[in-house]
């Protein structure tokens, strides 16, 4: 894991916009932790009291339901949130349990204090408000491909709804910042047919693969069949 230190500069879009003093004081005011791989820092259905800034590592939001099966949902990397639900006007519950995969540190806030810095600064909330937006562009690609009947389908819809939603548009295509396991989790297949399925494509200049980022090239040729290409 990168060493960190709370005065090290922060990159995060909940901080976007703000002056160097602001941003020192709104990190000011958290309390800067690290966690080991494995901890679970937020439990679904407890009262949504802590906001946290994830500074390295990486996060993981599952729920679990009530015969006990885990259910993966979405990877986060450093500058996300963890915990959004704390900074809501009225007191609630989280609605997902989020843990960490790998050794990591936080800035956090309990409620009373992000709210307060919300009531000073109020353009956090609305730097907030595009990462509820990735989660329902998540959501939405994973609902979408359950309605699809192959393997294939249903990746090829995963992509073609984050790059819509998500990806960032460059020279050449739409990049998304993404994994194997996170593909494969959204689509409901597994991790080998994820993969076998991406090299497929990148043969056929559909995408580019490298080590946690795709680049959509050609999203027509994603549902053709090898023999069609």
């Amino acid at each position: 894991m990168m060493a960190c230190s709370p005065g090290e500069p922060v990159r995060s879009r909940i901080l976007d916009g703000f002056s160097k003093l602001e941003v020192s004081s709104i990190l000011g005011a958290a309390t800067f932790r690290r966690y080991s791989s494995g901890v679970v820092v937020l439990n679904q259905e407890d009262p949504a009291e802590h906001f946290l800034l994830l500074r390295t590592g990486c996060a993981r939001l599952f729920y679990v339901t009530q015969e006990g099966r885990k259910v993966l949902l979405r990877w986060l990397g450093p500058g996300e949130i963890l915990g959004g639900a704390a900074i809501l006007p009225m007191p609630t519950t989280y609605l997902v349990s989020t843990e960490m995969v790998k050794d990591s540190s936080v800035f956090g806030w309990r409620r009373e204090r992000i709210r307060s810095l919300v009531a000073r600064y109020p353009r956090l909330l609305d730097n907030a408000l595009p990462f509820a937006l990735d989660h329902l562009t998540w959501f939405l690609a994973a609902q979408l491909a359950l309605i699809s009947k192959t393997a294939r389908e249903r990746l090829a819809q995963v992509l073609l709804s984050l790059a819509e939603g998500i990806g960032h548009k460059i020279s050449g295509g739409i990049q998304l910042d993404i994994t194997n396991e996170q593909l494969a989790n959204a689509a409901n297949i597994t991790p080998f047919t994820a993969s076998r399925l991406l090299s497929e494509w990148q043969r056929s200049g559909a995408i580019l693969k490298t080590r946690g980022m795709i680049m959509v090239h050609a999203p027509e040729r994603l549902l053709l069949h090898p023999a069609l290409e």
